[in-house]
């Protein structure tokens, strides 16, 4: 297909579309999985749309920040934003909060997903989730945790485990994912869960050590790594996700330019290489309908655990 671009002329701009370039907004920091997702796809459809798709992050209160810079801007087609777990969840952290994470944004995409490892610094006395668990409850709240923010999708698989487990090591958040690492490897905190993205070149080099895998099935990346639900640890599934949105009043004609140019971005070999490189997947449905129902999901799933969790 030669591409998207023109396909679409708004009947009050009379313009092809589209015909300037469109924002990306990632409500995550550099570096971290979500980012370079929404990077490799934003270059990728920005090739199809032939115009620049560019990446803009926007960082803060989970993905508040950017999910609001997404709402504030025209309703034209030129602003698209990429989520991942923790924008489900934030309605349910924060009562007043200014938006329907679901109904309030319309679905490109269901896009990419990746499960978590849990790694622990060196120093840690434990080679295996059972020592670990043990070695937990012997400490409790002196062993450090690190994550992201309160939603974040590690802060929240931090929680689950912590639950789930009735343990009481502290979690202690972070602006960002690789600011965490970054004190997991000095040994400031003890253990982490975390993607591969940022975690499997430090457990390679020796700097950090796996545990164990947060999907319900092992990887094929990491084969030897037991996941958590093997561990002992009952009904843990966590992987990291992600999905486009844009605004519902964008005109459909604009959508569907969009979803076509996602559709044919995640179908290419090249793209599913470069995402596997960084060990990502693509959805095996990544229809508009897909995204909606598992956001769906994903609310009712979280709900609990993250009022649970709410201030005050």
């Amino acid at each position: 297909m030669a591409g998207v671009a023109g396909l679409v002329t708004p009947a009050v701009a009379q313009e092809r579309y589209p015909s300037r370039p469109v924002r990306m907004i990632l409500p995550v920091g550099v570096g971290g999985l979500t980012d370079a997702v929404g990077r490799i796809l934003a270059e990728r459809m920005g090739g199809v749309l032939g115009t620049p798709m560019v990446p803009e992050n926007v960082v803060g209160a989970g993905s508040t920040l950017g999910a609001l810079a997404l709402l504030r801007s025209p309703a034209d087609g030129y602003a698209i934003m990429t989520v991942t777990n923790n924008h489900p969840v934030m309605q349910a952290l924060y009562p007043n909060f200014p938006y329907d994470p679901v109904t309030a944004f319309s679905p490109i995409a269901l896009t990419t997903r990746q499960a978590f490892l849990l790694t622990v610094h060196p120093d840690v006395p434990a080679r295996d989730m059972p020592t670990f668990l043990a070695w937990l409850r012997q400490q409790k709240d002196a062993v450090n945790f690190g994550a992201g923010t309160p939603g974040t999708t590690n802060n929240m698989a931090a929680e689950l485990l912590k639950h789930t487990m009735g343990l009481e090591f502290t979690i202690v958040p972070y602006r960002t994912s690789p600011a965490a690492v970054q004190d997991l490897v000095a040994g400031r905190v003890q253990a982490m869960i975390e993607t591969p993205t940022l975690m499997g070149p430090l457990v390679q080099a020796g700097q950090l050590r796996a545990l164990a895998i947060s999907s319900a099935e092992r990887s094929d990346a990491w084969p030897d790594v037991p996941t958590l639900r093997e561990s002992g640890v009952t009904d843990f599934d966590v992987t990291a996700w992600q999905a486009m949105l844009v605004r519902p009043e964008t005109p459909p004609a604009m959508q569907a330019a969009l979803r076509q140019a996602a559709v044919e971005v995640l179908a290419d070999p090249v793209t599913k290489e470069r995402l596997s490189r960084i060990g990502v997947e693509i959805w095996p449905d990544t229809s508009p309908e897909a995204a909606t129902a598992h956001m769906r999901a994903e609310v009712a799933r979280w709900l609990p655990l993250a009022a649970r969790m709410r201030p005050g």
